[in-house]
């Protein structure tokens, strides 16, 4: 452990930072598996609640990856890069003509 108040301070704020980053991750890979599940659903019974369901998924997953970015947890590519294999997801399950 540091004997400096400073380095003390630093060791502190790193493990607040650590939980924070920890808490965000979980939740985008919670909100993408959602979605998966929301797509496999619709895709087993297309109707108007799943196609709603499916998109709201989508949206909330698609506002923390955002989220996650802009406070620095995830990189910027990675972020594009979930997104990227959520809309292919659902362009092949949900939305295959178009």
């Amino acid at each position: 452990m540091a004997n400096i108040k400073s380095a003390i301070k630093r060791v502190q704020i790193a493990e607040r930072n650590r939980l924070r980053n920890k808490a965000y991750k979980s939740a985008v890979k919670t909100l993408v598996k959602h979605c998966f599940t929301a797509f496999d659903a619709y895709a087993a019974d297309p109707n108007e609640t799943a196609r709603q369901a499916v998109n709201e998924r989508l949206s909330a997953a698609y506002s923390k990856i955002d989220k996650a970015v802009k406070r620095g947890v995830l990189h910027a590519n990675t972020g594009a890069r979930k997104k990227a294999r959520l809309a292919k997801a659902f362009h092949l399950k949900v939305d295959p003509q178009a």
